[in-house]
């Protein structure tokens, strides 16, 4: 099989155009009666040059399609947008996969979902466990920063500075590097400043 200037011409020997009544060789391939699908790519009709351009010309791949099969068809994600059944979010409690439905004799899928919903738990149960002083927003502020649940506003400001230093570009003979984390402790701090926990110490 040989290919030349013109795209997609397969040069075979034997092959005729399948266009009634032309004996030309059948070098150009195009869509058969059969569109791909489920059982196969489907089958193929192969034409001459002149043939395959005059089939394209009229070719319409939305003919007997409804108005809501086009538009999904001409969906950026159509045909990508499936997903097993076992692997979807909503497939198990919590989102995790039901890796039940599959063999797993040396146990490498299940001990990886057990480690899952353990981790949940326990990030559960430390959310409950904190005192209710700070909002989950005001928390993560807390994480980000470093800080325990018994930080009061000295210590706040402390590590604010200590982290504004480490990170800040004119303390680091102007390296850049850190702009990312210097933003998130930024705004970490702002978050924090105007807590009430911490107000209440003014």
């Amino acid at each position: 099989m040989r290919h030349d200037r013109f795209h997609g011409r397969h040069r075979t020997a034997g092959r005729e155009c399948s266009w009634p009544g032309c004996e030309e060789a059948g070098e150009f391939r195009a869509p058969g009666s059969r569109a791909p699908g489920f059982d196969g790519p489907g089958d193929y009709r192969w034409m001459c040059l002149e043939h395959v351009r005059q089939f394209n010309s009229g070719y319409d791949y939305f003919e007997g399609m409804a108005a809501e099969e086009i538009l999904r068809a001409q969906s950026p994600i159509h045909g990508w947008d499936t997903h097993s059944r076992a692997f979807r979010a909503d497939a198990g409690v919590d989102g995790v996969p039901r890796w039940a439905d599959f063999s797993d004799p040396l146990e490498a899928i299940s001990g990886r979902a057990r480690a899952h919903v353990r981790r949940r738990q326990e990030e559960m149960a430390r959310a409950e466990a904190r005192p209710s002083r700070f909002s989950p927003g005001e928390w993560q502020a807390m994480e980000t920063l470093g800080l325990e649940a018994d930080a009061d506003r000295k210590t706040l400001r402390l590590r604010y500075t200590r982290l504004l230093r480490q990170y800040h570009p004119d303390h680091n003979g102007g390296d850049r590097s850190h702009e990312a984390r210097l933003q998130q402790v930024v705004e970490a701090y702002q978050t924090l400043r105007g807590a009430a926990a911490f107000r209440a110490e003014a």
